[in-house]
C-alpha cells in the first residue's frame, strides 16, 4: 500500500514537473517575443552605430556579431533543437557546422547583393525551425507518415533560412558601403564566436542533464515545450505581418 502511494507521489510529481517545464518555456516564449526583443532585432544603439560607422571597424562588428548570435533566442532554441540528442563531438561539429554554413551564406549574400525578405516572415519560418526540430526529436514524422527526413539537409536548409533573418535586419540599418565587405566577414565571424560560445554552455548543460535519472523521461516535455514556444514565435510574427 505504501509503495503503491509513493509511486501515485512520484507519478504525481513528475507530472507536476512537467507541466511546469512546459509553462517556463511558453513564459519564456512570451518574454523574449516582446516589442524590444524580436528576434533579429539589434540594440538601438548598435543599430546606431551600425548606421552612422564607415570604414573598416573589424572588432566592433565582430563583437555585434557575437553579441547577435549569444542573445539570439531564436537561433539558440533550434541549437539546443538540433544537439539534444547527439552524443558524438563529430556527429555535433558536423550538424553545427552545417547550421553555420547556411547561416553565414545567406547573411552574406544577403546583405552584398541587397537580397531581403520581409522580417515578419522570415522569422516566423524560424519560428518553424524550432518546431520542426522539436518534432523530429519526438520521433514525430515516423510515426505519422512512415519516414525520417534528412536531418542534415533540415539543418543546412534551416540554416539559410536563419541568416537570411539576419541579413534582413542589416539591409534595413542601411550599413556604409565604405569598409562593407571586412565587416561583414568580421561580423560572420562573431556570430561564429558567439555560437561556439553558446554551444558550449549549452553543451555543458546537457552533459550534467543527461547524466540525470530525469532525462529520458523529461525529454519529451522538453520537446514539447520548445515546439509550444515555437509557434508561439510564429502565431507572434504572422500576427504582425497581417497587421502591420
Amino acid at each position: 500500500m505504501l509503495s503503491t502511494l509513493s509511486g501515485g507521489r512520484g507519478r504525481a510529481n513528475t507530472a507536476a514537473g512537467d507541466r511546469r517545464l512546459i509553462w517556463i518555456f511558453l513564459t519564456l516564449g512570451l518574454l523574449v517575443i516582446s516589442p524590444d526583443l524580436l528576434a533579429h532585432a539589434i540594440a538601438q544603439g548598435d543599430k546606431g552605430y551600425i548606421q552612422e560607422t564607415t570604414g573598416v571597424n573589424l572588432i566592433a562588428f565582430m563583437y555585434l556579431g557575437a553579441k547577435h548570435m549569444v542573445t539570439g533566442y531564436d537561433h539558440l532554441l533550434f541549437l539546443l533543437g538540433v544537439v539534444f540528442f547527439l552524443y558524438r563531438m563529430q556527429h555535433i561539429a558536423i550538424y553545427v557546422s552545417l547550421f553555420a554554413l547556411g547561416h553565414s551564406t545567406t547573411m552574406l549574400l544577403g546583405v552584398y547583393f541587397n537580397v531581403g525578405i520581409n522580417s515578419y516572415l522570415i522569422d516566423a519560418i524560424i519560428g518553424l525551425s524550432v518546431v520542426y526540430k522539436a518534432l523530429d526529436n519526438v520521433g514525430a514524422y515516423q510515426r505519422w507518415f512512415g519516414f525520417q527526413p534528412n536531418t542534415k539537409a533540415a539543418t543546412l536548409i534551416f540554416g539559410f533560412f536563419h541568416g537570411f533573418g539576419l541579413s534582413t535586419k542589416i539591409i534595413e540599418y542601411e550599413i556604409s558601403p565604405d569598409g562593407l565587405i571586412p565587416n561583414l566577414l568580421a561580423f560572420n565571424v562573431g556570430v561564429e564566436i558567439g555560437q561556439l560560445l553558446a554551444l558550449a554552455m549549452i553543451l555543458i548543460v546537457m552533459s550534467y542533464w543527461r547524466k540525470t535519472d530525469g532525462f529520458l523521461r523529461h525529454a519529451y516535455t522538453t520537446n514539447v515545450a520548445m515546439m509550444s514556444t515555437g509557434f508561439v514565435l510564429i502565431g507572434y510574427q504572422l500576427t504582425g505581418y497581417f497587421v502591420a
